[in-house]
């Protein structure tokens, strides 16, 4: 299968008065494994169907390579589309569903033969022809309609929460596995998820869509370490916000808080109402002789609250009527720092983003 760009530049959709996708601009690169990652109704699945030529009519331009398909119907895209039912027939078996967009297309029937056995080879599925859908597992029966889907050689690939109707260990092994097939492939592929761990684990890039806006895109790493807003910020795990205005004190620009909390920030950061925002597995706890010797910024607040989860343990602590999050590696035999216990929490500097709205 030969890789296709998809360029998406400015396009806005809407169902009658509801203005669902505004002014969305994107460049997927060929081969390129892309995920669009968001909540309900942030217009990411939205912005798939409208890809594979479903729903109404957008304004803007979508290109597949170099060809304008924005008014083309689904039919001549040669988008292949894997939903999230897998929408499989359950009166064919396995070989017969596979076939049947073949078969639709009238290849000529010495062609399809071969075609559907390499699909089925290619997932694994090839000793599992003659069953019906019925007979298969939810991790089987996805990867039939990923055969399906591969069978027809679809320009890209278009993926609708594939995994959200299996258990979670089949999750991490079928991800796994969609990974290494699109690698194998070569194919340009968009995953939709609401579910950021699939996001970063399969990911070369990814979109973080609110409000029908791509509010941010780029590797799932960068988004995480780096977010531009407070949305993507806490829609990436869990991060720690502090409310507070930089200021320049000293010829020095500072992030203060109430309760004496002060973060040194770079220069170019403008003055202002501001947030600061830091990842909980980025403070550590000390006591405060060892914050004393320590070159990191500290605050001193109580626990309130613990969790252990397992590889760690979180810490609810009270800094002046803020609320922040610790993870703590968890160690055997450690001991869990009781609620009202005095506690120092310590971050460098460089691991706080000042983000506006």
């Amino acid at each position: 299968m030969q890789s296709q760009k998809i360029t998406i530049e400015n396009l806005h959709l809407s169902f009658g008065d509801t203005h669902v996708l505004k002014g969305i601009d994107l460049e997927i690169a060929p081969g390129e494994f892309f995920a669009f990652l968001g909540p309900s109704g942030s217009g990411k699945s939205t912005l798939l169907r409208a890809i594979a030529g479903f729903g109404p009519l957008p304004r803007g331009r979508i290109l597949i390579g170099d060809e304008d398909v924005t008014s083309e119907p689904p039919w001549t895209r040669n988008v292949g589309m894997v939903f999230q039912s897998y929408a499989l027939w359950p009166h064919m078996s396995v070989w017969k569903n596979v076939a049947f967009g073949l078969e639709e297309r009238n290849t000529p029937r010495e062609e399809i033969a071969p075609r559907v056995e390499q699909a089925l080879e290619t997932v694994g599925l090839a000793h599992l022809a003659r069953r019906r859908p019925s007979q298969l597992s939810g991790g089987q029966q996805q990867r039939v309609a990923l055969a399906r889907t591969i069978v027809v050689e679809p320009r890209v690939l278009l993926l609708d929460e594939p995994l959200s109707n299996l258990d979670a260990n089949l999750r991490i092994q079928m991800r796994r596995e969609l990974l290494a097939l699109q690698r194998k492939l070569g194919i340009t592929t968009i995953f939709v998820t609401h579910d950021q761990e699939e996001a970063n684990t399969t990911a070369d890039r990814m979109a973080v869509l609110d409000a029908g806006v791509i509010q941010q895109s780029g590797p799932p790493m960068e988004l995480y370490d780096n977010p531009v807003n407070l949305f993507v910020a806490g829609f990436l795990g869990s991060a720690n916000r502090i409310e507070g205005k930089v200021i320049t004190d000293k010829g020095r620009k500072m992030f203060v808080a109430q309760g004496g909390i002060t973060i040194p920030v770079p220069d170019a950061e403008p003055e202002g109402a501001a947030s600061a925002v830091f990842r909980p597995q980025n403070v550590h706890l000390m006591t405060p002789q060892a914050a004393a010797e320590s070159s990191t910024v500290c605050f001193t607040g109580k626990v309130t609250h613990s969790e252990f989860l397992g590889s760690l343990i979180r810490y609810s602590l009270d800094l002046a009527g803020s609320e922040i999050l610790v993870d703590e590696p968890h160690q055997a035999g450690q001991k869990v720092l009781p609620e009202g216990s005095e506690i120092t929490a310590c971050i460098t500097s460089n691991q706080v983003r000042i983000l506006r709205q």
